[in-house]
């Protein structure tokens, strides 16, 4: 009985036997924030290389963006040079050939949405039309009388303004 009583007199020495002692648990943490600290690193360095990669892909596309038209554009070259090499053209000859080209190229503005802006008898509209002068017309004011050069718009976005000549305002 004796035995008995010392272990429920000591309650310490079995609190001892099951609690990890002080420097158990600071190994165990220090493993622990080790696994975290490699495993953030990891991630870290992961993270670095999607953003590395992701900056290769967006100067790729840059740099290769206008491969199909580029492609495209080639046919046309090859017209044009297949014109200057006839050894004797005539004006039909050329003319036509010229007008055959014209139209590969019109092709390929619409296939890549490259479209013409030519406004003449339309209202001026600043965002696609720059204005070169203001001229006395039997038109409505702010209309378009003569165009001086055609603008060109890239899926609807204004890549080159149309030059125009604009009717003035017959109160001015």
């Amino acid at each position: 009985m004796q035995t008995e009583n010392t272990t429920q007199d000591n309650p310490q020495e079995d609190d001892k036997e099951t609690m990890p002692s002080l420097q158990e648990l600071l190994k165990a943490a220090e493993l622990q924030a080790a696994e975290h600290h490699d495993a953030w690193l990891r991630a870290k360095a992961e993270t670095e290389n999607i953003r590395r990669r992701a900056q290769d892909d967006v100067a790729k596309a840059h740099k290769f963006a206008i491969e199909g038209f580029a492609s495209e554009l080639l046919s046309v070259k090859d017209s044009l040079e297949a014109a200057l090499a006839a050894d004797h053209p005539s004006v039909e000859n050329l003319r036509s050939g010229v007008e055959l080209t014209l139209k590969q190229l019109a092709g390929v503005f619409e296939k890549f949405n490259l479209a013409e802006v030519n406004p003449q008898g339309e209202a001026f509209d600043p965002h696609r039309h720059q204005a070169m002068s203001v001229v006395e017309s039997d038109q409505p004011a702010n209309t378009v009388v003569s165009v001086l050069q055609k603008g060109y718009l890239l899926n609807e976005r204004v890549i080159r303004p149309a030059l125009v000549m604009v009717a003035k305002d017959g109160n001015a």
